[in-house]
């Protein structure tokens, strides 16, 4: 009986280690075949990411034009932040000897305002003492800009137009005004002219901006015929700016050459070359996007030329009004003629890699009279 009750026992002990050596060898089985499948799905898909990174790598798309030097241009036409001026500005009389008029204008009492704690309080101090009893006479104000100020609320405060303060501030992007920055505020609206060659008279200056003459002659104490210098600087009362000068300033002249996403893998200016390694100026910006992206002009124009170089690959240059021309370059094809005009509609080409590229990218650069200026202190 013991014996039987042993046999039975080693028999069931036989049982549950088959038992356990087929579960766990088949749990080991799969367990195993699993790794081996989410390892093979994992590389899988990390090949395949790489793989389509690496057709839009956005970083990579550099190339264009460099220079060893800063192209021929002035550079206080580019700064963004105008001129700086001081919490007083000084005046002094105006001087029409020899029809040589100083830089400053006649009669310019400024008045402080740095203590104004808004531009409520700074705009009573300009109402109350700014005006003469003639009520021709051109006064400043000096103003410092303040958290949450912007040029159109300035000027709806002061009585003043946008463009007033925009010219008087020289001020060249309206758009980085900045807290701190001080404002020359003239006690009329107006614009800051300088006479552009010898002989023009304050009647004809008059008659382009299409204000009065003698409030014009009166201002800055000049006869409405004396042929003025170039060079000599005037207020204008009433005028206003151009279009273009208000749509350049206001970054809204140009609209971007890309409508679908991009990325701004290089930009305008210094920058170490991606070719060999030098300190370089690059003359536009790199806007990187997948191959075969549409291309569409900035501007509205007219296409002055079309066709290849070892720089630019294929490249597109239009022709735009009031000086300024655009260049699109690494295209991998272009779909304009010479002679057409296209607007911003118009698709001109497809991004490509052509040329001195380490990617596709658009590299875009903008010219003003044959120097190259910052594409995106222009566009919307």
């Amino acid at each position: 009986m013991k014996k039987h009750d042993n046999c039975k026992e080693n028999r069931f002990i036989l049982k549950i280690e088959n038992m356990y050596y087929r579960i766990f060898d088949t749990r080991i089985k799969r367990i195993l075949t699993n790794s081996i499948l989410a390892f093979c799905l994992g590389g899988g898909i990390a090949c395949g990411s790489l793989y389509l990174a690496g057709t839009i790598n956005v970083e990579k798309g550099v190339g264009g034009l460099e220079t060893a030097g800063v192209p021929d241009y002035k550079e206080n036409e580019l700064d963004p932040s105008g001129s700086v001026l001081l919490a007083k500005v000084g005046s002094s009389d105006l001087k029409a000897d020899n029809g040589v008029v100083e830089d400053s204008f006649m009669n310019a009492v400024v008045q402080d305002a740095t203590e104004a704690d808004s531009l409520d309080a700074a705009a009573s101090v300009l109402n109350q003492d700014a005006y003469s009893s003639e009520g021709l006479d051109l006064c400043y104000f000096t103003y410092r800009v303040k958290k949450g100020d912007m040029i159109g609320f300035i000027a709806d405060k002061f009585n003043i137009t946008q463009d007033t303060i925009i010219s008087v501030n020289n001020i060249h992007q309206s758009r980085l005004l900045q807290i701190g920055q001080y404002l020359k505020i003239p006690s009329m609206p107006g614009i800051v002219y300088t006479v552009r060659r010898d002989g023009e008279t304050v009647s004809a200056i008059a008659e382009k901006y299409e204000v009065s003459a003698e409030k014009c002659s009166g201002i800055n104490h000049l006869d409405k015929e004396k042929a003025l210098v170039a060079g000599t600087t005037l207020f204008v009362p009433d005028a206003q700016l151009d279009w273009v000068t208000r749509q350049e300033i206001n970054g809204d002249l140009f609209h971007k050459p890309l409508h679908s996403r991009y990325w701004l893998s290089s930009y305008y200016g210094w920058r170490q070359s991606p070719f060999n390694g030098k300190r370089s100026y690059h003359s536009g910006v790199d806007m990187a996007a997948p191959m075969g992206t549409s291309i569409y002009a900035a501007l509205g124009g007219t296409v002055t030329s079309v066709g290849f170089n070892n720089v630019y690959g294929n490249y597109v240059i239009i022709t735009h009004h009031s000086g300024y021309k655009s260049l699109y370059g690494h295209m991998s094809a272009t779909l304009v003629t010479r002679g057409q005009y296209v607007d911003t509609n118009t698709r001109i080409g497809k991004v490509g890699s052509t040329g001195m590229s380490t990617g596709p990218h658009l590299h875009f650069t903008v010219y003003k009279f044959g120097k190259t200026v910052n594409p995106m202190a222009l566009w919307r």
